[in-house]
């Protein structure tokens, strides 16, 4: 119930919304119960960060297991992930952006590196691209669904045709670098 309260006060005020006295009155118990089960603030923070990564990448995972292509794969990851932006809002990206949170590794499954060294080896054997330009162009298209999350929450497009769009984003940006790297590297015909 206390991360129930503190996930709340995070995706509609943000983090600087989130304190011991805060939260006690918004969840209607004592405050001293809230310091039954924490230290501090950052200690709830780091946890209630945790919880909200690993389950976004359990769904996110759950998911990419179903998929029998390539734009399967993209779509299903993208849906879990902006369904969850739309069910529960930026909590996970407000709770990276605070400094006092900053320190903090996820555990390792649920990292933003093991995602990467899951998908990118997929990438690399669909697209025929070496395994360096395969990890950058999978980490860098990491950043469209943040931004197409942060974009749903305004409202101004529906789910499914942003969904859409970041596909089509996605494998379009895999697909343009895939075909840079072969005109780089394609010896000269004269």
């Amino acid at each position: 119930m206390i991360l129930d309260t503190a996930a709340e006060m995070v995706a509609r005020d943000g983090v600087s919304s989130v304190s011991f006295e805060s939260i006690s009155q918004e969840a209607g118990i004592s405050k001293s119960l809230v310091y039954t089960y924490f230290e501090g603030v950052t200690e709830l923070l780091k946890e209630l960060l945790e919880r909200e990564l690993r389950e976004q990448r359990r769904l996110q995972f759950e998911a990419a297991e179903k998929a029998t292509t390539f734009e399967e794969l993209v779509r299903f990851i993208t849906r879990e992930y902006l369904g969850y932006i739309d069910r529960r809002g930026m909590i996970i990206e407000r709770l990276q952006a605070d400094p006092s949170l900053f320190d903090r590794q996820a555990p390792a499954f649920y990292s933003r590196k093991t995602a990467i060294d899951y998908l990118a080896p997929i990438v690399a054997k669909n697209f025929d691209m070496p395994d360096q330009e395969a990890r950058a162009a999978t980490e860098v298209s990491f950043g469209l669904p943040a931004s197409a999350g942060e974009y749903l929450l305004r409202r101004e497009m529906d789910l499914q045709s942003l969904e859409d769009l970041t596909v089509s984003m996605i494998i379009g940006s895999i697909v343009s670098a895939r075909n840079d790297y072969l005109a780089r590297r394609r010896k000269l015909q004269r």
